[in-house]
């Protein structure tokens, strides 16, 4: 290849492709040939823009169903960004306190994000409509989203997720699979008369059981808070972040679930049940579970108010 009339940067590039193809026993030319008859690439082809519109298929007639669809859809790839962040995180060979906290910032951007977009689900759909398509999406229901339970099981130790009844008894126990199997959410999808699982927890664990004792053995030594403890504990910048994003996941986000949930299934003198059976007024609001991904940065007080403050500024807006 004749490079003497090219560019020296466009020479230097191409004898770096050489050698990168070299190395594989390639010929650069035949990639270059390639990619003079190759077509441009474009938005919707790169992002599969025509595939990712054919995904919300409706199972009954109302329009707001395709909202309640979307608006799910969503929500998944923003707890697959915060994953993809909790992993580079938790695996770092060489944590810096700068990247560290890069990474915090980011997921706590995403939750933000997350707790503002369920006024889509609040003030976005007509309740009429709501209750209308909901009966045709028995038994799913948005407790069955497992990114979110891995997103928990990345962030802090087992024991802090423990069911709050069985957490000071089972505080000093090891065994991943006997944790994993007291997570508190669990409870959450019981039958509200005779305390069964539901099908929907039934489906979900038979689905993603195995998924989540993976990742609690996965990320046994290396979650979150493992690595705050072991790298950053003294780090002011830090702490405060943690407390945010613990904040964040664990009070202003079931809230705002809550809120959307009380929205369409609170009816007086009864409320409605939610689609799979969940046990949504005893789940859902913070105080009762008391769930922290980092019990150490809080106070006692602090502790006894899980979630109070956030209730009263949400009452209060």
């Amino acid at each position: 290849m004749d490079k003497s009339s090219l560019d020296p940067k466009v020479v230097e590039l191409i004898i770096k492709l050489e050698q990168k193809y070299a190395v594989m026993g390639q010929d650069l030319t035949s990639y270059l040939d390639g990619l003079l008859h190759s077509d441009y690439l474009t938005y919707w082809d790169y992002i599969h823009l025509d595939t990712l519109l054919s995904l919300q298929n409706p199972k009954t007639h109302f329009p707001d169903e395709r909202i309640f669809i979307l608006y799910h859809q969503i929500t998944e790839l923003y707890f697959r960004l915060i994953l993809m962040e909790i992993e580079q995180a938790a695996f770092d060979t060489n944590p810096t306190e700068k990247m560290f906290i890069m990474r915090l910032d980011r997921i706590i951007r995403y939750f933000k994000h997350l707790e503002d977009s369920f006024m889509i689900m609040i003030d976005g759909m007509e309740k009429e409509q709501f209750l209308s398509f909901r009966m045709a999406l028995l038994p799913a229901s948005g407790f069955q989203s497992a990114q979110y339970r891995i997103i928990e099981l990345c962030s802090t130790d087992l024991i802090n997720l423990v069911a709050l009844d069985n957490r000071v008894e089972m505080v000093s126990e090891s065994d991943i699979e006997k944790l994993v199997d007291k997570l508190y959410w669990r409870q959450g999808a019981t039958e509200l008369k005779s305390g069964k699982k539901t099908l929907t927890l039934q489906q979900f664990e038979q689905k993603y059981g195995k998924e989540f004792l993976e990742t609690g053995i996965k990320y046994k030594d290396t979650n979150l808070r493992r690595v705050f403890t072991k790298h950053f504990s003294n780090s002011t910048e830090v702490i405060a972040r943690l407390r945010e994003y613990d904040t964040l996941a664990n009070v202003l986000w079931p809230l705002a679930h809550l809120k959307a949930t009380a929205r369409y299934l609170q009816k007086d003198p009864a409320d409605i049940k939610a689609t799979g059976g969940t046990n949504w007024q005893k789940y859902l609001p913070p105080r009762f579970q008391k769930v922290m991904f980092y019990p150490e940065l809080w106070s006692d007080q602090e502790k006894a108010d899980w979630g109070k403050a956030a209730v009263i500024k949400a009452l209060n807006l």
